[in-house]
């Protein structure tokens, strides 16, 4: 990864900012996006602590116009986008059908699925121009076995992935891959919240083979690869990293 140039939504916790941790350790040059402007900054002096060359830049991804101006910033400061991970996401509101209303179902879509849509099409644009590039989005086990108390983001996650498998053949004669990454329960503030209590979160817990959340630095290394050259033949591929879940 020396010397690509990596981009990465939702950049600020969980998988986005254990991806942007391992991509700095690869050596790669890395725009961290989101929307606390403190954080933010926080997360690239500490990435430049590591040795990598960083930027923030805030935007928001349900924004048409903070994305194109996010891509165009990032081929403005480093000349290209070699990379780019579509992590910015939410849980949305957990609880059955019956609860969910029409403002739940689009405060989780607009950042879930929208915000995956814009990504992806100035990512896109920059990319083919280029003749080469990788994408990477975050999806979850639930995108494709779902869940009860989940109905809304299992939805969102269903969607991503269709658009990642539409969006791969789209360009699969351009040099670029889109593929996506589908974590199972990740030690993350998004599970605790989506659990609410620790016995909640242990009943999940006792639904991975593997008997554990997984690590975001386990999900990073995984993005890693999908979008270095080793991954050179996989494309429109939804990759579990769930500890066995989604084999069940």
């Amino acid at each position: 990864m020396a010397n690509q140039v990596v981009l990465i939504t939702g950049a600020l916790s969980g998988i986005g900012r254990a991806a942007a941790l391992a991509f700095a350790q690869d050596g790669a040059r890395i725009v961290v996006s989101g929307r606390r402007e403190d954080a933010g900054r926080a997360l690239a002096m500490e990435l430049r602590d590591h040795g990598a060359q960083a930027e923030f830049i805030q935007a928001d991804v349900r924004r048409d116009e903070d994305m194109e101006k996010l891509v165009g910033q990032t081929i403005a400061r480093f000349g290209r986008v070699d990379v780019a991970i579509n992590s910015a996401g939410t849980e949305g509101q957990p609880g059955p059908v019956t609860e969910q209303t029409a403002e739940s179902y689009a405060a989780t879509f607009d950042t879930n699925v929208l915000g995956t849509v814009l990504a992806m099409k100035y990512e896109l644009r920059a990319m083919q121009k280029q003749g080469q590039g990788s994408i990477v989005n975050v999806s979850s086990t639930m995108g494709h076995k779902g869940g009860p108390g989940a109905s809304i983001y299992t939805a969102s996650k269903h969607a991503i992935e269709g658009l990642t498998k539409s969006a791969a053949l789209e360009v699969v004669g351009s040099g670029v891959r889109v593929n996506a990454v589908a974590p199972g329960p990740v030690e993350t503030e998004l599970l605790n919240r989506f659990t609410g209590n620790a016995d909640r979160k242990a009943a999940l817990i006792a639904g991975v083979p593997m008997k554990r959340v997984g690590q975001p630095d386990e999900i990073a290394q995984a993005i890693l690869f999908l979008a270095s050259d080793k991954a050179s033949f996989i494309t429109g591929q939804i990759v579990a990293i769930d500890g066995g879940k989604s084999a069940q």
